[in-house]
């Protein structure tokens, strides 16, 4: 899959350097590193931004390789016309070690709109580094 020439990545995320200054990543120069170049995300808060995008742009491959073997579905649905309207990040914790592997959690909230319907997503996703690689996991919904 070529990913699109979007002058702002869907994740909505800054530079490190120019983060608070309005400056944003075009998708290639952010999660397209992760998605398209196979470059691995550096923590759970990386993956679940790029994760975001993936479900944005409906790559389905790279949402099932970004999650743990024990949880992933083999297959996903994507809800047809669905616009994504942005990503929100409430709080990103490591949370220590568990079974020999570095663990971490992502809250959220991802907005989208569905059949002119604007919905809100609101969750804590749960996440592993296993060999190097960041992984999803589990989420939990959270009342919003």
């Amino acid at each position: 899959m070529t990913l699109p020439a979007l002058n702002v990545c869907p994740c909505g995320g800054a530079s490190t350097a120019m983060k608070g200054k309005g400056v944003v990543l075009a998708l290639a120069d952010c999660c397209g590193r992760f998605i398209e170049q196979g470059q691995l995300p550096p923590d759970a808060l990386y993956l679940m931004r790029s994760r975001y995008t993936a479900f944005v742009l409906e790559n389905e491959a790279y949402l099932l390789r970004t999650w743990q073997a024990a949880f992933r579905p083999s297959s996903l649905a994507f809800e047809a016309g669905a616009k994504w309207l942005g990503l929100e990040i409430k709080d990103f914790v490591q949370t220590g070690v568990k079974e020999g592997h570095q663990t971490a959690e992502v809250e959220f909230v991802a907005r989208v709109r569905v059949a002119g319907k604007a919905n809100r997503l609101h969750e804590r996703s749960l996440f592993v580094c296993e060999e190097g690689q960041w992984q999803y996991t589990t989420a939990v919904n959270m009342a919003s």
